[in-house]
């Protein structure tokens, strides 16, 4: 059984980064990619990055360049897999609830829809305030 479960998210100050995290289990890191998602309130949810389960490859939809970055930390010894996406520099416009989910099969998380995507976390949310 997938499960996914997202951490990190709070309230931050415009302008500093926040790290966030996506801690996978029972995933099998052969194909396919994590990706992050955000829904902002009242607005649609949009991809944001994605990254490779087996070879780490990255990928950030246009929208989000230079705003974030992904990465992922792999402990095969015990059998865990993270995801982490760092927000750079936010803004109030990154005030969203954000999500991490698997595409294992490779049909949605480059495009950026999240409707073809397979497993979801529950999200974590963040919201950017003075």
């Amino acid at each position: 059984q997938v499960q996914l479960v997202e951490s990190g998210g709070g309230l931050v100050q415009p302008g500093g980064s926040l790290r966030l995290s996506c801690d996978v289990s029972g995933f099998t890191l052969k194909d396919g990619y994590i990706g992050w998602f955000r829904q902002a309130p009242g607005k649609e949810r949009e991809g944001v990055a994605c990254i490779g389960a087996s070879d780490g490859s990255t990928y950030i939809h246009d929208s989000m360049k230079g705003s974030v970055d992904i990465s992922r930390a792999i402990s095969r010894e015990r059998d865990q897999y993270t995801s982490y996406l760092t927000i750079l520099k936010v803004k109030a416009e990154d005030t969203a609830d954000y999500y991490c989910a698997t595409d294992p099969l490779v049909v949605s998380c480059l495009r950026g829809t999240w409707m073809g995507m397979n497993d979801w976390g529950q999200g974590t949310r963040v919201t950017v305030s003075i």
